[in-house]
């Protein structure tokens, strides 16, 4: 009797073993044999999330009854997930269930138009630009604006990080929310100060931007500069706000690289060969240091720069007109040699 019994308990715990093994391999074994990401759009029937899923695990129908037994099928949130190498059907299923998806990360660079950077944004998200376009020129006439391009102003150069299902007012509210706090109050003591208005201040940072290359150690030499000409009545004469009138005219699809003499007279408000003042908004997206280097400009008595060929990237800069002549014809004789057209 206790030897029938001994067996009976070694095969019952044989039986429960294997199931066992079982049950764990299907709720917490691995199946995903590769890292990806799987995007489940809004509006997905259970079915379209099953076939989307199946490139990135190894057993789709494991899967599919541990969804079911967790009521994936009735409740699952959209979005972006990450399969990670080795995760178990639990683990995706509770996953996507609590909405836990990765965000994707979005470079704003020095955008010249604000409808350009949305071609760009949107190709990371579920809507399409068109979307994003009307709905941020919806959040510009809110504001008081006439579109989204007046809209520029809002954005800083940065990596930023969005999910995919992100909408966008959310994703122009984080834009909002940065603004607001970047304009603290030592930021409009400034502004008060300088005596031009938030407007002037980002057209002109988007030159001292694009003139700098983007690099800060130029940037409140060359915004001192341009100050000085616009307070003396001089034109601005900025290279990059005629390059800037002139791919705005071919919304930006053949970008220009040098500015030639026939190309000073575009007709354009942003051209500052063919007008006085400052331009009526900036000329691209700029970053927090350019806005700061014109509200902290440097006091000098520049008014003339032209870029150094022996330190690319940089500029000379001088009061003298004669000096500049040639510091322009030096520079214009490395662009030949180059043949940069």
């Amino acid at each position: 009797m206790k030897k029938a019994t001994l067996i009976i308990i070694l095969v019952l715990l044989a039986v429960a073993g294997f199931f066992g093994f079982k049950f764990y391999k299907k709720y917490y074994g691995s199946n995903v044999p590769k890292d990806g990401y799987v995007l489940i759009p809004h509006g997905s029937k259970f079915n379209q999330i099953l076939d989307s899923i199946a490139p990135f695990v190894q057993n789709k129908s494991s899967f599919e009854e541990v969804a079911k037994d967790k009521n994936l099928d009735q409740h699952f949130k959209p979005g972006r997930y990450y399969f990670q190498k080795g995760a178990s059907n639990t683990s995706l299923v509770n996953m996507i269930k609590a909405g836990n998806q990765t965000a994707n990360s979005f470079r704003i660079g020095d955008f010249g138009d604000v409808y350009q950077m949305i071609g760009k944004v949107s190709r990371k998200t579920e809507l399409d630009s068109l979307r994003f376009v009307n709905d941020l020129d919806k959040i510009a006439i809110e504001k008081g604006y006439k579109n989204a391009e007046d809209l520029k102003k809002y954005f800083f150069i940065d990596t930023y990080n969005f999910f995919w299902t992100v909408t966008p007012q959310e994703f122009f509210s984080k834009f909002d929310d940065q603004y607001q706090k970047f304009w603290n109050e030592e930021r409009k003591n400034r502004e008060k100060q300088s005596g031009l208005t938030r407007d002037e201040i980002y057209a002109l940072a988007s030159i001292v931007y694009k003139e700098s290359g983007g690099k800060p150690d130029e940037m409140k030499t060359i915004a001192g500069l341009y100050i000085n000409r616009y307070k003396k009545g001089m034109k601005l004469q900025s290279d990059p706000t005629v390059i800037y009138a002139i791919n705005k005219q071919t919304n930006f699809k053949e970008p220009i690289k040098r500015v030639f003499f026939k190309h000073l007279s575009t007709p354009s408000p942003y051209n500052t060969y063919a007008n006085k003042g400052i331009p009526p908004g900036p000329i691209c997206v700029v970053d927090k240091n350019s806005v700061d280097a014109v509200l902290n400009a440097e006091n000098n008595n520049y008014i003339f720069m032209c870029a150094d060929p022996s330190r690319l990237g940089y500029h000379k800069f001088t009061d003298n007109a004669e000096e500049h002549a040639v510091n322009a014809k030096a520079y214009q004789d490395w662009l030949n040699s180059k043949n940069i057209k």
